[in-house]
């Protein structure tokens, strides 16, 4: 089994998260890819360009696949899982389910025309510890995605936070009620799921049987 771990909005391979789960697999001895999305222009990021990305990334059919993926990673990890059938089972950590409207309601009306009108938006990049300009076809294109696509009969564990404040954790519950094949355990927790970073390994080492 191949194990890849898809990092989330405006991170990096060098967060919490990725350093953590990848000493945790060694531990196992099972090696853990941690893909960089920002490919050094996060200003032109997409979800059609992150799915690419790691499609691009996975080995041939024969060779089973395990998708990490957090928020949206999460959502990529999902439609990678959709169109490659090497991808046997998926672990989604608050997943960017209905983005990017829950993301846009953060936003002020002001803020969304001006971003539209303007192309580029400041946003705070945590793995650069800095602001950079992303430009709205970041919005666009994720609108191409309709979750209600997804159908493909696979495994599913998705962990959420109860108290997530950037994407709610009823999105995961609405996800799972139609779909009889994922598991969703919740967690007292907020987006980061930081506090709970233990309890996620144990949940993935069951269901990955590692």
């Amino acid at each position: 089994m191949n194990y890849y771990y898809l990092h989330g909005f405006s991170s990096s391979p060098h967060s919490a998260k990725a350093k953590y789960f990848r000493d945790r697999f060694h531990t196992v001895n099972q090696p853990l890819e941690v893909l960089d999305f920002n490919q050094n222009d996060f200003s032109h990021l997409t979800l059609t360009r992150q799915i690419e990305q790691v499609v691009g990334t996975l080995p041939s059919t024969s060779e089973p696949v395990t998708l990490i993926g957090s928020s949206f990673g999460g959502l990529t990890a999902v439609w990678v899982a959709e169109q490659c059938p090497q991808v046997e089972r998926i672990i989604l950590l608050a997943p960017a389910f209905g983005f990017p409207e829950n993301w846009m309601h953060r936003l002020t009306c002001h803020q969304q025309k001006q971003w539209k009108d303007d192309g580029y938006f400041s946003v705070y990049h945590f793995g650069y510890g800095r602001e950079l300009p992303l430009h709205f076809n970041f919005i666009s294109d994720a609108k191409n995605y309709k979750l209600e696509d997804v159908q493909r009969n696979l495994p599913t564990l998705i962990i959420h936070g109860e108290q997530d404040e950037v994407i709610p954790c009823q999105s995961s519950r609405d996800y799972s009620q139609t779909r009889p094949w994922v598991q969703l355990i919740t967690l007292a927790s907020d987006h980061s799921l930081g506090n709970v970073i233990s309890q996620i390994w144990q949940s993935i080492q069951q269901f990955c049987q590692l």
